[in-house]
């Protein structure tokens, strides 16, 4: 599979993702993700360890359909606190690289939400990915 990079001429490029991703082969859709642990259990209250669990909580799933990082299409992150995140954003772009490595040909999209389901949740991030084949 490969992605083809959306970037409408004359517009300023994008630091860590994509303004739009084209691809095609089998849809993977990964469920929100959040920072708790293979037990359901959250190890940490910060934002950059539940944005890094989460992150490996998507590459597992991937797993599971024979994905990886290579394979993301399209990115959503639900944020309590965009100020909390971006006041660390370096530190959630070295977790990031950490799990996914520097798959950045990614449409992201980050919003911050009232509330998330569980109540210590700092982050969920949904993911799309496209793996070749049908």
């Amino acid at each position: 599979m490969t992605k083809q990079v959306l970037q409408p001429a004359g517009w300023a490029v994008p630091k860590g993702y994509a303004n739009g991703v084209a691809a095609s082969g089998r849809l993977v859709f990964v469920a929100g993700q959040i920072g708790w642990n293979a037990a359901s259990q959250f190890d940490s209250d910060d934002l950059v360890d539940q944005a890094r669990q989460a992150l490996l909580n998507v590459r597992a799933v991937l797993a599971e359909a024979g994905a990886g990082p290579e394979h993301i299409c399209r990115m959503t992150w639900y944020l309590m606190d965009k100020r909390d995140y971006l006041a660390r954003a370096a530190d959630i772009g070295r977790a990031y690289r950490e799990v996914l490595g520097r798959e950045f040909a990614v449409a992201m999209s980050a919003v911050q939400v009232a509330a998330l389901v569980e109540d210590r949740a700092k982050v969920e991030i949904e993911v799309t990915a496209v793996v070749p084949g049908g």
